[in-house]
């Protein structure tokens, strides 16, 4: 079995590859994100902790969170779920996934450092790569500098330079997400008061076309009413007719 370990802390990982059945049956029955001690791998790992993340068996189907078996099955997927890519809008497809508890069917399986031990390891922890891009949204800008909301977020967006296929030296930044800026307060603003200028305005028209039906209604009425009137008149006036004859 292929072990892949990585660890966030200095940016690296590391492939081993286990063949010992003895070993291996230490993390047969485990389940995905359990916490195991990294002497289970070899005496190296002494002290560390390992957290399992994923893994694949050996057709290449990946293990799926929450799918408590240590088999394959088959899960009708539908956007948004991992193995997955939908193709049309609304479709949904019946997928080969591995469940999440570890047996002797995975080929590879994935790990990840959570607590570092005492020694270090050739290739896992004996050096830090430092991160290619910096954060990207606003808020972990601030996080990563300790600055305030007064503090202009723009002015320490980190920034890197390479030289392009042409061999100019080119700099790149990113585009700030989630930026607060009086441009983005004024276009809010202006989305309120549209928001509350339309409410009003379609109170204004239902107030008018109630007005307009009462008096539609009203004038339904007083033609009726006179209607009924010229007939009373007609039917005495024919009536009044012989008598005077």
């Amino acid at each position: 079995m292929k072990i892949n370990i990585a660890c966030p802390s200095t940016g690296m990982q590391k492939v081993i590859d286990i063949d010992d059945e003895k070993r291996l049956q230490n993390l047969y029955e485990r389940r995905m994100a359990q916490e195991i001690d990294g002497q289970v791998l070899g005496e190296e790992f002494d002290g560390y902790i390992l957290r399992i993340s994923g893994g694949n068996d050996k057709q290449g189907f990946p293990m799926r969170q929450g799918v408590l078996t240590n088999t394959r099955v088959r899960l009708l997927c539908k956007k948004g779920q991992k193995a997955y890519r939908q193709r049309r809008a609304g479709e949904r497809k019946r997928k080969s996934v591995r469940g999440c508890i570890i047996g002797n069917d995975i080929a590879v399986l994935n790990l990840v450092v959570t607590q570092v031990g005492e020694k270090t390891i050739e290739g896992l922890t004996n050096e830090t790569i430092p991160r290619r891009l910096g954060p990207k949204r606003a808020n972990n800008i601030r996080k990563l500098f300790n600055l305030t909301k007064k503090d202009d977020v723009r002015q320490y967006v980190i920034r890197r330079k390479f030289t392009n296929k042409k061999g100019v030296e080119v700099h790149k930044a990113p585009k700030i997400q989630r930026l607060v800026t009086p441009l983005t307060l004024q276009r809010k603003r202006a989305r309120k008061a549209e928001k509350m200028s339309s409410v009003l305005r379609n109170k204004e028209e239902a107030a008018t076309y109630k007005k307009l039906v009462a008096q539609r209604l009203a004038e339904q009425k007083e033609a009726r009413r006179s209607l009924i009137s010229k007939r009373r008149s007609s039917r005495k006036s024919a009536k009044l007719a012989p008598e005077q004859g």
